[in-house]
């Protein structure tokens, strides 16, 4: 936690995002947003998926930010200062505590038409926890994504070292697998293995 609350400010420079964003250009049209959609991004940080979602919900939808990092989440509020009343939510909270803030980001249960994880899984001590509580707040037919990382394969492999740099500097676990929670809960399982087998993708329905 405290290395994202001392980074915040010069994260978007040092995250390696022409590496990782094919991840999010991958499962963001995989759910299916429409205009006037509600997505939940958990574990959002400094708001990467940001334009890709708002450009997806449109004017009359709402991407509600989730993160445990106020400093985190301060940086992604400056990125969305012209965006529309309403049209973006910042919550600080737990993801694996988020049962609690759950009245608090809507107040009618499960009205979200999406909810997605961009590397933010493999942070968590708890992920199966932290996916238990999100998807509870996903409207039924509502889709799920979940992009994280594995040691690359193959002729990848090559990049194995820089890899798992990567995801020590950043505190993830990269041998955690969370995708496997979304293939063995959703149906409709959309599935992508990117960069070498280093970035994977899951979306599907719940």
């Amino acid at each position: 936690m405290s290395r994202y609350t001392h980074s915040a400010s010069w994260y978007d420079t040092v995250s390696a995002e022409p590496i990782y964003r094919v991840g999010r250009e991958r499962v963001i049209p995989a759910l299916h947003l429409r205009e006037g959609s509600r997505v939940l991004d958990i574990g959002c940080g400094t708001g990467l998926n940001f334009p890709l979602l708002l450009a997806a919900v449109g004017g009359s939808g709402q991407v509600v930010g989730v993160d445990r990092s106020r400093e985190m989440l301060e940086v992604a509020r400056r990125k969305t200062i012209q965006a529309p009343p309403g049209n973006v939510a910042l919550v600080e909270a737990d993801a694996e505590q988020l049962d609690h803030v759950a009245v608090g980001l809507d107040g009618s249960g499960a009205t979200f038409d999406a909810v997605l994880f961009t590397y933010s899984l493999s942070l968590m001590g708890n992920w199966e926890a932290a996916w238990r509580q999100a998807t509870c707040l996903v409207r039924p037919g509502g889709r799920a994504g979940i992009v994280d990382m594995e040691p690359p394969h193959g002729w990848a492999r090559l990049l194995d070292p820089a890899a798992r740099l990567a995801c020590l500097l950043g505190g993830a676990d990269i041998n955690a697998r969370p995708w496997t929670l979304l293939e063995g809960t959703a149906h409709e399982v959309q599935s992508w293995s990117l960069r070498g087998g280093h970035v994977q993708v899951r979306a599907g329905t719940l």
